[in-house]
């Protein structure tokens, strides 16, 4: 198949290259090489249980940032399609013309605005409370940051191969700091000592529902929040406010069906892995949060979970329309105010 249409795969491969030329400085330097690294593994196809050293990679990095100076200034190109062009950005439309081909195709803006673009095998589609879902198995094209899923108003992309890089990279990250913590406890519930691969196919296969469960909930969220919320996080400046905000729409969406999942599903290493995946932000906004995890660690007992939920749902969804509320009224002058509204109102 890639042969098949390598001139509409090598078209995304290039927009990805562009977008990583623009953003690749996002990074925090050890982040990046990371990131590189397994950019790297995946262009060659090698699989987790090869060691790749300073070697293998070098003379390949030096060549792409080498290119990315050829082509930072450049824009998307169209893609071409049974010879009509489209828009790089029209997911809807592409996909349209992709789904009797067996591909799925995703375009869309992340965190500070960055530009995604993947290109990839069809595995699945499905159709479920007013989500449409796409979920991707072999990917031809992928830029570096390689998000294992994303959302588009009702419509998600659910990357496999993706999802099975950022669960590495997780291992990798805990591998090298060795602490006892929800992510190492995790991932002492996969075999990863004797078969990686097995291992990091477990996982994601464990972890694919929570993923596709998270996404459902920013697609309730959304559509609770309006319009005017998306705009909000896209125009102010960056800003702890910012990141602040995100944590807050992640905890309601969460409390709408990602934690009723956990709770459904008791998986003690999707439990675990939950909490060991959140970040300094939102576990700063949600001290109970916390606290039921111990609690559970403790005696095994969810029902501090449970009765944490409905709480939840009314805090986060009050504090997500107060900060709107503020954004409408001040715009971009609200960041002071936003913050302090959020630091005040932990949950």
């Amino acid at each position: 198949m890639k042969q098949k249409y390598a001139d509409l795969i090598q078209t995304v491969q290039h927009n990805c290259h562009i977008a990583d030329a623009r953003h690749a400085g996002d990074y925090t330097l050890c982040v990046y090489l990371l990131k590189m690294r397994e950019f790297y593994r995946w262009e060659q196809g090698y699989d987790y249980q090869k060691l790749l050293t300073n070697d293998d990679v070098g003379d390949w990095l030096v060549e792409r940032e080498g290119l990315w100076d050829d082509l930072e200034e450049q824009d998307f190109k169209p893609l071409t399609i049974d010879g009509t062009e489209y828009d790089p950005f029209d997911s809807e439309a592409i996909n349209a013309v992709l789904a009797d081909k067996g591909l799925v195709y995703s375009a869309g803006l992340g965190n500070q605005c960055r530009p995604h673009f993947f290109i990839g095998e069809l595995s699945q589609y499905i159709s479920q409370d007013d989500c449409h879902i796409w979920v991707a198995g072999k990917e031809y094209a992928r830029d570096m940051a390689s998000p294992a899923a994303m959302q588009q108003a009702n419509k998600i992309f659910i990357r496999y191969e993706s999802l099975r890089q950022t669960l590495w990279e997780k291992i990798e990250e805990w591998r090298w700091v060795g602490l006892d913590s929800p992510l190492g406890r995790a991932i002492s519930y996969y075999d990863f000592d004797n078969n990686s691969e097995a291992a990091l196919n477990d996982m994601t296969d464990t972890e694919m529902p929570m993923v596709i469960a998270h996404e459902q909930g920013e697609v309730i969220a959304e559509q609770q929040l309006g319009e005017q919320w998306q705009k909000m996080l896209l125009t102010l400046p960056r800003s702890k406010a910012e990141i602040m905000l995100r944590a807050v729409r992640d905890h309601y969406a969460d409390a709408l069906t990602s934690l009723p999942k956990l709770i459904q599903d008791k998986h003690p290493a999707s439990i675990h892995f939950y909490f060991g995946n959140l970040s300094a932000m939102r576990k700063k906004l949600a001290p109970k949060l916390l606290a039921s995890y111990e609690t559970w660690r403790e005696n095994g007992d969810l029902s501090a979970l449970v009765d944490l939920i409905p709480e939840s749902l009314e805090h986060w969804k009050k504090l997500a329309e107060k900060s709107l509320q503020l954004y409408t009224d001040q715009g971009k002058q609200a960041v002071a105010d936003i913050e302090s509204l959020l630091e005040q109102n932990i949950l």
